[in-house]
């Protein structure tokens, strides 16, 4: 057999997102990047502490779908569907892919909100703390603050881009019994951050591998 060639086709393809509390009277604007395995309706409902009038919450769902729990018989009637935001395989392509989707979209609810926004956040939650960090660094958009809960900024945080991230207001999420992340793992980001330039503050609440309320409450100031 030949030698075989890999090769890349750009495609048109379609990506869902949930908001809540609308763009029309809108002037504080969160994206909520979803963990592996949940979609962009289960980290929706895992924030209600962040509702409040004027904010709208935009939470992308990742581009890679899939059956989190498949039947053992090999139907998937029951499964429980999940996403994911990349995995090793085409890393690069799957980057750019990812940070092409998030620009388009913070494009359209830019669009849609009656003036520019007083404020924008980025949260990122598990595995979406990768996903939010490097769009934050190599995206469009420009938050005031970002979040990362329960995860760490991924190591090509340190090519070039990462600069963006100078005087950003940054702040590292960690329940005090998660067992995904550890401590060490979290004070590790908060090093490569502030060698970034970020303004760091490392958060914990009493509870494991999820988002507090009262923690993102305090958000709410």
């Amino acid at each position: 057999m030949e030698h075989h060639l890999e090769h890349h086709l750009d495609v048109v393809r379609t990506a869902r997102y949930h908001t809540a509390g609308g763009t029309a009277q809108a002037d504080d604007v969160w994206y909520l990047l979803h963990g592996y395995g949940q979609l962009a309706a289960g980290i929706l409902a895992g924030a209600g502490a962040l509702g409040r009038p004027g904010r709208c919450l935009v939470a992308p769902e990742a581009l890679s779908r899939f059956y989190v729990d498949p039947s053992a018989s090999g139907s998937h009637a029951r499964s429980v569907v999940g996403a994911s935001w990349m995995t090793r395989e085409d890393r690069e392509a799957e980057i750019r892919d990812q940070l092409g989707y998030l620009d388009a979209l913070h494009r359209r609810i830019l669009g849609l909100l009656p003036a520019a926004p007083r404020r924008v956040t980025v949260l990122g939650f598990s595995q979406g703390a990768a996903a939010a960090a490097r769009w934050c660094a190599h995206g469009a958009v420009r938050p005031d603050l970002l979040i990362l809960g329960g995860g760490v900024p991924p190591d090509d945080l340190s090519a070039d881009g990462s600069g963006r991230l100078g005087g950003m207001e940054v702040r590292l999420v960690r329940g005090n019994r998660d067992a995904l992340v550890s401590e060490s793992a979290m004070a590790l980001a908060a090093s490569l951050l502030a060698a970034l330039g970020a303004r760091v503050e490392l958060l914990s609440f009493a509870g494991g591998h999820r988002l507090d309320d009262a923690t993102l409450a305090r958000f709410n100031a």
